[in-house]
């Protein structure tokens, strides 16, 4: 690995790890590409992460995994990528990045696995219900072009990816807002390149 490059991305091309491919195309700083296969992670990413999740990455040393956390980290890292929130767009920024990674991923989670839960124990758990996260989801992707404001930032990377993958498999109800949110994203060159990179590493372990 060259000396300049000082950060390492473990990723599959079939997971989460595309999020991340994405927001390293965004900010634009070189890094390291390391494929794990399932159930053969390399002792590398043990090392750093013993549950052997991808995505991790390991920046200059500091080890982060958790995709949400991995794009708020990369744009507090690199801030002249321009990803990191303003401070009139810190709230909505960390408000809705989080509901994702949170209650929405718990929601989704849940229905696709059949589980349900009864009107009583809703007040329990952090979705409360999956209409009403589904609807705050909406209100959410509707006030404004972008997550937290008129402007694209990291948060977008996270929810936007986040929604185009429920929609993509089904687990999301097909909303016009969320159909015009994900298009806009997907016009992104940054989008556009990360998805040919880990789709051409798709094709090639197809072989």
């Amino acid at each position: 690995m060259a000396e300049s490059i000082m950060l390492t991305f473990f990723t599959n091309p079939m997971s989460r790890g595309r999020i991340i491919r994405w927001m390293l195309e965004e900010v634009g700083a070189p890094y390291e590409t390391v494929v794990t296969q399932w159930g053969a992670a390399p002792a590398e990413l043990l090392a750093a992460n013993p549950l052997a999740k991808v995505p991790t990455i390991i920046h200059d040393g500091a080890v982060v995994s958790e995709t949400a956390a991995i794009c708020a980290y990369l744009a507090d890292a690199f801030p002249e990528a321009g990803l990191a929130p303003a401070a009139d767009e810190r709230a909505a920024y960390y408000r809705w990045m989080f509901f994702t990674a949170g209650p929405v991923e718990a929601a989704m989670m849940d229905s696709h696995l059949g589980v349900t839960l009864p009107p009583e124990k809703e007040a329990m758990i952090g979705y409360g219900n999956l209409a009403r996260a589904v609807d705050a989801l909406e209100q959410a992707v509707s006030a404004h072009d972008h997550i937290a404001g008129p402007r694209f930032t990291a948060a977008d990377v996270y929810v936007g990816s986040s929604i185009d993958f429920y929609l993509q498999f089904g687990m999301l109800e097909k909303r016009e807002a969320f159909a015009r949110y994900v298009d806009r994203l997907r016009e992104r060159p940054a989008w556009v390149r990360a998805r040919e990179i880990d789709d051409a590493l798709i094709a090639a372990a197809q072989r």
